[in-house]
């Protein structure tokens, strides 16, 4: 579609309260009129004609928001989608939240229905042949979902889809059935293409040359509204919500438009200032006579041969009066700006990245490197980010996930790997302990470690007598890891893989 420069509001094109970035924004397809709509691909012959029966349609403003029954979008959506790359904090805080969220990789555990019915399991050959098969089916689900897109991985899909939740507030799957009904294709579709239908039946979308209706995910039976494909694939929306809008969700930079604004213009003028400053670095004076003009000329052409010169020294002879009994001529050269030259709004373009970086919930210490924040202030704000913001979108998006996963079986669910807080020493320590309370098993730490099973792993270890005395007692050998040594380690706060707070800033909190 061709693109114009346009002056885009942030808000609906009505609205001029926000502040305007100029920015090049590809035109709304939907916006187009719907006699030039209707020579789209994918529509039937009567939708086209229903499209363009009359002139009276243009007269009374028919367009593809009216002609295929969507809702418009309470913001421009292609402007948001720009915005991503336009603001370097706000391209890095969406960033950081993606590698968060969905970068960690996923894994399948196995579903409350699983653990019940093994726990059921008595007897030890049928649990270790229920931990075999459940082994199996983990690596049989990996499998089908790194197939199930020819083209993308489904870590892709994954990025892509929660790329488009950031930056629009709106990011949609694709599932596609074979013959059979079965899932038999899983994609990302590009949130700017994408509307939702006012009846909510489904959704429309407009890429290229062609119209495409897509169902909601589990609707089998709506028929097509735009009279082509009669099997629509269907579709899966995770949004941002947003109280002001009901069909569409909101991305979080909305809420710090002012800020976005505020960098841009900071930005402008100082490129201005440093390509079309007028002040000189120097004023000569001279006093006590004047200069020839052969002398002038010459030091304008020195002044004028030294700009662009880079790092070459040179010397110039200004012959200058000589001194008479009623005067004494003087050179002097004063500087007027010769010191490093800083950029004006430092301050300011420092409280609008914290803006930006607030209404993304992502801290500092994972964009870049902060000045004056220390390793505990850091550790604590990774902690944060991650209960506050990272679990709950992973929570969310794996029970939409999910929804595709009890479609092929009721024993696995898909679990977003989370990001790591602990080092692996204090991990180790944390999993003994477990271990020595009779909390876990062997065998439940070794999966969490992607281990196989070994024998005798699903039983509890008794540190005080038997066999797991004499592991103890080898323990002790090696490390001295006493029982007075244990409960003094028990009681202590997880120091391992701690910092020091930076000299003057009183002692690290655990």
């Amino acid at each position: 579609m061709d693109s114009k420069e346009i002056a885009v509001p942030v808000r609906s094109l009505s609205d001029h309260s926000r502040p305007k970035i100029i920015e090049k924004v590809e035109t709304d397809p939907f916006a187009q009129p719907a006699s030039v709509l209707k020579a789209l691909g994918g529509l039937s012959a009567s939708m086209k004609k229903k499209m363009g029966r009359s002139k009276a349609n243009e007269d009374i403003g028919i367009t593809g928001y009216n002609a295929f029954q969507v809702k418009q979008p309470p913001y421009n959506l292609d402007y948001l989608a720009k915005l991503y790359e336009l603001n370097s904090y706000n391209y890095s805080a969406i960033n950081a939240k993606t590698i968060a969220v969905v970068g960690q990789g996923y894994d399948f555990v196995a579903s409350p229905l699983l653990k019940e019915n093994m726990e059921a399991i008595k007897s030890k050959s049928a649990l270790e042949k229920a931990r075999k098969r459940f082994m199996k089916e983990k690596r049989l689900m990996h499998e089908w979902f790194d197939t199930i897109n020819p083209s993308e991985e489904f870590d892709e899909i994954l990025t892509k889809v929660y790329l488009d939740y950031s930056s629009t507030g709106n990011g949609y799957f694709e599932i596609g059935r074979d013959l059979n009904g079965e899932i038999g294709y899983i994609g990302h579709i590009h949130s700017t293409t994408m509307r939702i239908r006012a009846k909510r039946d489904g959704f429309i979308q407009i890429v290229g040359n062609k119209a495409v209706f897509f169902r909601n995910y589990g609707d089998t039976t709506t028929s097509n509204p735009l009279g082509g494909d009669s099997k629509p694939n269907e579709v899966i929306h995770i949004k941002n919500y947003s109280p002001t809008s009901t069909f569409y969700g909101i991305p979080n930079i909305v809420a710090a438009m002012n800020a976005v604004a505020g960098q841009e213009f900071a930005a402008r003028y100082n490129l201005d200032y440093f390509e079309n400053k007028a002040v000189p670095r120097y004023i000569i004076t001279i006093k006590g006579g004047h200069l020839s003009e052969d002398a002038e000329r010459k030091l304008l052409e020195f002044l004028e041969g030294m700009k662009g010169m880079a790092g070459n020294h040179r010397s110039v002879y200004i012959p200058i009066p000589e001194d008479t009994a009623d005067s004494k001529s003087e050179f002097k050269m004063h500087e007027v700006e010769n010191g490093i030259q800083d950029s004006s709004f430092n301050n300011y373009r420092k409280s609008t990245r914290d803006e930006i970086l607030a209404v993304n919930g992502t801290p500092i210490t994972k964009v870049s490197v902060a000045e004056g924040v220390s390793l505990a202030i850091a550790r604590d704000a990774d902690k944060t980010f991650s209960e506050q913001v990272v679990k709950p979108m992973q929570s969310l998006l794996a029970k939409k996930i999910n929804r595709l996963t009890k479609e092929l079986t009721d024993a696995l669910l898909l679990q977003f790997n989370e990001i790591s807080l602990t080092d692996a020493d204090t991990q180790s320590k944390i999993w003994e302990r477990l271990i020595r309370v009779q909390a876990m098993v062997p065998n439940e730490v070794r999966a969490v470690m992607s281990l196989p099973s070994i024998d005798g792993g699903d039983e509890i270890v008794d540190f005080t007598s038997g066999k797991g005395a004499a592991n103890a007692d080898m323990g002790t050998a090696t490390s001295g890891n006493r029982v007075r040594d244990q409960a003094r380690a028990g009681a202590a706060s997880d120091s391992g893989g701690g910092s020091r707070n930076a000299q003057g800033e009183g002692r690290a909190q655990a």
